[in-house]
């Protein structure tokens, strides 16, 4: 008889409890607002710190709490370039020999240099 009482239902999907008699967690409703005009509330615990900025649901910008202050800027190190780590291994003056290297090698025709099918055509 048990079996068949559950016979088209879906386990674990669906709760059959209810919230009768639960008392719930005080809360407090917060207001963000996006540089695109969008205003909505977010329901907090009272316990929770809030953040002062928000995803916005509308549009995905970032919203700002309102009424609140604006969160702190970080500062970032620039990106570190590609130029920045060779000056760290080399100084100008060895860069500048291994380049009077490589020229030289590439002059003197030591290098086989593989050429395009295409550059082939316009010498022709």
């Amino acid at each position: 008889m048990s079996e068949r009482a559950l016979r088209g239902t879906r386990l674990g999907a669906t709760s059959y409890e209810t919230d009768r008699g639960i008392d719930l967690a005080p809360r407090q409703t917060v207001e963000y607002a996006c540089r695109n005009g969008h205003r909505f509330e977010m329901p907090f615990s009272v316990e929770a710190e809030i953040p002062p900025e928000w995803e916005c649901r509308a549009c995905g910008q970032v919203a700002l709490l309102v009424d609140g202050e604006s969160p702190e800027e970080k500062t970032s190190k620039p990106a570190r370039t590609h130029w920045d780590m060779l000056m760290e291994r080399r100084t100008v003056e060895e860069l500048e020999e291994v380049l009077a290297e490589r020229l030289a090698v590439l002059r003197s025709g030591a290098m086989n240099i593989a050429v395009h099918p295409r550059d082939n055509r316009k010498s022709a």
